[in-house]
């Protein structure tokens, strides 16, 4: 029997089902223990994220009755989030109410609640599918999805491959990004392996492997230069081990639960023959995971969330290249009245509570209302179960203004997705190159256009961008991460040599998926020489590389972010006895600091 494209379509998917799913709640996938080995993952510093305020003084509040239908169904399918609040004010219930920004802008949409990445895919390529077969609105599947920013290359790249078989017109493509998790998604640990982040090793954390929560982890561990056992099955006591949940409420329950393993033991990639007792000592989720774990157990600070990485998460949509095209005017009207939404949030308390009723009526969350996801977006430090004060919840909506940042479609500033797609699309490639052995490029998923039209239609008002006010320098705060990078300078200068430019690059990149945090740039030399003049030449270094960060990207990395700080020959890593050791003490240390 000959099989018809569509079927073949529907065939691929099933058969790679498992690959597809690999966020929120990707099923159990075992790498193969004898190749992989714990690993130290990269390290990027994202920018920090401007958050414009919001300038919609006049608000009018959407109705609650159906607007009249005369416009084409748009659907979007998105986890529960509230990242979206700005886009449930637009809509002004689950379908475009009347008097709502969707309304005005002749938008007839509709959200529907999914947390299964598989389902987000399955619904694009049927709706492609349709496209595809000559349908000009098809019903079937959604045309849009939103997902985590710091996912989007896995997720991507499972959902291409299946879309090619359609043709290159069909090809999945982020257009706009309308919210950041600015908090709530977090790696919450002992308070130890916060102050000591070498305390974790030999942890065990449960949770979504290779999803947005793991990637906070990941960074984590990188920014101090410690390691990760990438196979779930086995124990590192080396590194951070990792227990796969089956969801963020899952992962939370393990916790809770006391989830305990016996494990083979590993050093360097090899069993060593032992077996170990393991118990989950720690998760990573987002609200309301967070918020269950410090009712029922507590226990847990949050070690490093979105809020100090607070490039690394928004919340983008995704839609098939093809229709987009085609109905142009209404893929700019939905992102205009999203826009406005945020702006309506940032400006109005009544314009949160507003969007926080829908959420309620949009999630269907047990136990939750409007007043709970108000709460939990706005973000809020309770005493757990313990009796000690966490930090839960946190996200933040975007306006215009955040968009064009996002994008950095704004002169001086840096494409903070971009950044951030790579970061973690890297991260998943290297540690798990047979169940994702690539990604697109960012150039082929991502379509600022859109957003650009509506940027040309806006008023000035609508882009001003305030400047991000840091903490000074002798204000109190934590360190979030240190590591040395291996920058090497001309024997004598201040000059950069030629062969650390990829390494400038990561630290960029580094810098800027942590937009949320103030940076120390400290420089260090070896023992040969003056010391008086060591100390000059450490400190000329580390300015050096502070103006390479800052003649790229002045708007992502102003003076008030960074401070530079000399040592000269006084902290020495090794002995300054040998060429090696002296190598090891010529260097520049980064560290990532916050006021919480």
């Amino acid at each position: 029997m000959q099989i018809k494209p569509a079927g073949k379509v529907v065939i691929f998917i099933l058969v790679l089902g498992v690959a597809l799913g690999l966020f929120k709640v990707i099923k159990k996938i075992t790498p193969d223990a004898t190749t992989q080995n714990s690993v130290v993952p990269p390290t990027s510093v994202l920018p920090p994220r401007p958050h414009p305020a919001g300038s919609n003084v006049n608000i009018t509040m959407p109705g609650t009755e159906p607007a009249a239908r005369d416009q084409p169904e748009v659907r979007l399918l998105g986890y529960a989030w509230n990242a979206q609040m700005g886009m449930h004010f637009a809509i002004g219930g689950q379908q475009t109410t009347t008097n709502s920004l969707m309304d005005r802008h002749h938008v007839n949409f509709k959200f529907a609640r999914q947390d299964d990445n598989g389902k987000l895919q399955e619904a694009l390529v049927a709706f492609a599918t349709a496209v595809s077969q000559g349908e000009s609105n098809p019903t079937k599947g959604a045309h849009f999805c939103t997902v985590m920013g710091d996912g989007s290359a896995a997720f991507l790249a499972g959902l291409n491959a299946a879309l090619k078989k359609l043709g290159p017109e069909y090809t999945a493509k982020i257009v706009g990004a309308i919210g950041y998790s600015h908090g709530e998604d977090k790696f919450m640990g002992p308070a130890e392996w916060k102050t000591t982040p070498t305390a974790s090793k030999g942890g065990l954390v449960a949770g979504v492997l290779r999803d947005g929560d793991w990637n906070i982890a990941q960074k984590w561990l990188g920014d101090n230069g410690l390691r990760t056992n990438p196979d779930e099955k086995t124990y590192d006591p080396d590194a951070l081990n990792w227990v796969n949940a089956n969801d963020y409420i899952d992962a939370s329950q393990k916790y809770i639960a006391g989830y305990s393993e016996d494990r083979p033991v590993v050093r360097n990639g090899k069993r060593t023959g032992e077996t170990q007792h393991i118990t989950v000592q720690g998760v990573v989720t987002w609200t309301p995971g967070d918020v269950i774990v410090a009712q029922k157990k507590g226990g847990l600070v949050s070690i490093v969330s979105t809020k100090e990485y607070d490039s690394q998460m928004p919340c983008v949509v995704i839609g098939i290249d093809k229709w987009m095209k085609t109905h142009r005017t209404i893929v700019e009207n939905m992102l205009q009245a999203i826009a406005e939404g945020g702006d309506a949030v940032k400006s109005s308390d009544a314009a949160l509570h507003r969007a926080a009723e829908v959420s309620e009526i949009s999630y269907a969350e047990k136990g939750s209302d409007a007043t709970y996801w108000e709460k939990y977006f706005r973000g809020t430090q309770e005493p757990d179960a313990t009796g000690m004060k966490v930090d839960l919840g946190g996200s933040s909506v975007n306006n215009l203004a955040d968009e064009l940042l996002t994008f950095g479609l704004v002169n001086g500033s840096a494409n903070l997705f971009a950044t951030t797609y790579k970061v973690f699309g890297d991260i998943v490639v290297s540690q798990y190159p047979n169940l994702v052995p690539s990604y697109p490029p960012v150039s082929a998923i991502l379509d600022t256009s859109y957003v650009q039209a509506v940027a040309k239609r806006a008023a000035p008002s609508d882009l001003a961008v305030e400047p991000v006010i840091y903490p000074k320098p002798n204000v109190p705060k934590t360190v979030v991460g240190r590591r040395s990078y291996d920058i090497h300078f001309n024997t004598g200068t201040a000059t950069i040599a030629a062969d650390s430019q990829r390494e400038l690059e990561k630290l960029r990149n580094s810098l800027l998926v942590a937009g949320g945090t103030t940076v120390e740039i400290h420089g260090h030399t070896d023992s040969q020489g003056n010391a008086d003049a060591n100390m000059h030449l450490s400190e000329a270094r580390a300015f050096t590389v502070k103006k390479w960060l800052q003649s790229r990207y002045p708007k992502n990395f102003p003076d008030e972010r960074m401070q530079v700080i000399a040592h000269g020959q006084t902290q020495p890593l090794a002995p300054n006895s040998d060429e090696k050791g002296r190598a090891r003490n010529r260097r520049v240390e980064i560290r990532l600091l916050t006021t919480n």
